[in-house]
């Protein structure tokens, strides 16, 4: 993939991601609205744990990392018709390991609640997360099916049909926390989750039948390249395992710490995800399908190339956004969520954890890529031992702070653990192809100090900010204007700083600009 080709489908994903994590931070919105950091939204984000275990460990982890090496490799030697057979029996297998885990889940739903995902709740909230999530356990099939759908797409450098149907998934959930939500409560937000799934399936399939993609259920074990699919799957399914596991036990830990605190811990992840799907999902995903061919192709300095290609915008990108989460976090939460029943206390239970969630984005970012880059090399097995010996000591860390710190020694732990992570991938990799030379460290020092202007801006800023920010001290639009004008003018001053600093993102973004301000000008010098 060229140049202008990988920015273009960059962008693609990139807008797209945007929109779908806009939809995302408005249907938190809603939800906040509707249900602020009461029991019953404990219940909503506890009924979720198990649904997604079984669709990022099966479904997720087969065409996330496995599936797309062995189908790409297909492709790369022009063999379609074997491409199609894999991807036909990859599928059926899943599919039916997926329903069979979910009828299991179903029958002890209330067990699971009751003993491990959150045994702490109240009993009412038991009661409703339970029954939520017996209805959940439709979406993992589903979603679990359109991912496929996705790695077919993307492993031919298709990219705009797959980047669209989160956006649809999220509009819908959207809608039905506004129209739903009065009447039916969490059942109606439920109800929406299962549309939004069925049609983040449904927008995809036209795209599927343009490649020519040929669906015949296959339980056959002996269809080329399964063997190699199940081979690399093995340890993702160990981790996916792990890293699901975890998040049920950060779930449990934060039942305990009192109400409030499961869906103070919950908005704040979603925060810090917005800047990491928009740029490490974005950037990871259109990188992986171009890496898993040059790897195939043996073109191991190109693969080189294509990582550096993608960390340098991915880290002037998130370095400024983690700073940005840090310090302006409690102005971010009370000026988007703190309305109807998200009260004061409630931004409280969410800003608290965001900061020290968004001391760790940095290295959420790193640990997606650089996790792509070693799936893209056939071996799964690296991230996935890295990231077991990670979650034991995310979870001995959260089991010691939990009684002292709370909800926010839970965010503590994920980005120390992160940190280490992100860490433990550089050194091995730096093993397997090389560092990126003393170039790449002279740029990271500019960026980083041009970050360290940006943040002296931001806490000179910060005091007043989440004055004016407070509801009840202005109207909510003035409080959004002025927290736009902030963000606005702590970007201004990082990417002046990085020009300064002849940091060349910076550079070309100051070029581009002046090239347009030059086109607007001659054009308007014709019409004259």
């Amino acid at each position: 993939m060229s140049t202008r080709t990988f920015a273009r489908s960059a962008a693609i994903v990139g807008i797209a991601a945007v929109i779908s994590r806009v939809l995302g931070l408005v249907r938190e919105i809603v939800m906040a609205n509707r249900f602020g950091t009461s029991g019953e939204y404990d219940a909503y984000v506890s009924a979720f744990r198990i649904p997604d275990l079984l669709f990022l460990v099966i479904m997720s982890g087969a065409f996330g990392s496995a599936f797309i090496p062995v189908f790409g490799s297909f492709l790369a030697h022009g063999e379609r018709e074997k491409a199609n057979r894999l991807a036909s029996a990859v599928i059926t297998w899943t599919a039916l390991i997926t329903i069979v885990l979910g009828i299991v889940a179903f029958i002890f739903a209330g067990p699971l609640m009751r003993y491990v995902v959150a045994p702490d709740l109240a009993s009412d909230s038991i009661d409703l997360a339970v029954r939520t999530m017996r209805w959940l356990l439709i979406s993992p099939l589903l979603l679990g099916l359109s991912i496929a759908a996705k790695g077919i797409l993307e492993a031919q450098n298709l990219f705009t049909l797959p980047a669209l149907s989160p956006v649809i998934y999220n509009l819908v959930i959207v809608l039905a926390a506004i129209f739903l939500a009065p009447s039916y409560g969490i059942g109606g937000v439920t109800a929406g989750v299962l549309v939004g799934a069925f049609l983040h399936l449904a927008v995809q399939i036209p795209g599927l039948v343009s490649v020519g993609m040929r669906y015949t259920p296959s339980l056959s074990r002996t269809t080329e390249g399964l063997r190699d699919v199940v081979r690399l799957l093995g340890p993702r399914i160990i981790g996916q395992a792990a890293f699901q596991i975890n998040f049920v036990a950060i779930n449990a830990f934060a039942s305990m710490a009192g109400e409030g605190r499961v869906s103070g811990l919950n908005y704040a992840w979603q925060l810090m995800m917005l800047p990491n799907g928009v740029l490490a999902l974005s950037i990871s995903t259109v990188l992986f399908p171009t890496m898993t061919r040059q790897w195939e192709l043996g073109q191991v300095a190109e693969l080189k190339q294509s990582l550096l290609r993608a960390l340098q915008p991915l880290l002037f990108l998130v370095i400024p956004a983690s700073i940005g989460l840090f310090v302006f976090g409690e102005a971010i939460v009370q000026t988007i969520f703190q309305t109807g029943n998200f009260t004061s206390e409630s931004t409280r239970l969410a800003a608290q954890p965001l900061a020290l969630l968004a001391g760790g984005l940095v290295f959420y970012g790193l640990v997606e890529v650089l996790a792509r880059t070693f799936y893209a090399m056939k071996d799964t097995m690296t991230p996935v031992i890295a990231g077991i010996v990670i979650i034991v000591i995310n979870i001995v860390i959260s089991y010691l702070v939990v009684d002292r710190l709370g909800h926010v020694g839970l965010a503590m732990s994920l980005s120390v653990s992160t940190m280490i992570e992100a860490l433990i991938l550089l050194v091995i990799l730096r093993r397997r192809i090389g560092g990126f030379g003393s170039r790449f460290g002279v740029w990271l020092t500019k960026v980083i100090a041009a970050a360290a202007v940006m943040a002296l801006a931001a806490e000179w800023l910060r005091p007043r900010l989440n004055e004016l920010t407070e509801p009840g001290v202005e109207h909510r639009m003035f409080q959004i204007v002025q927290l736009g004008i902030a963000v606005a003018f702590v970007g201004v001053v990082y990417f002046a700083a990085a020009w300064i600093l002849r940091v060349p993102e910076a550079t070309r973004f100051f070029r581009s600009i002046d090239r347009r301000a030059q086109q607007v000008t001659r054009r308007n010098s014709r019409r004259r």
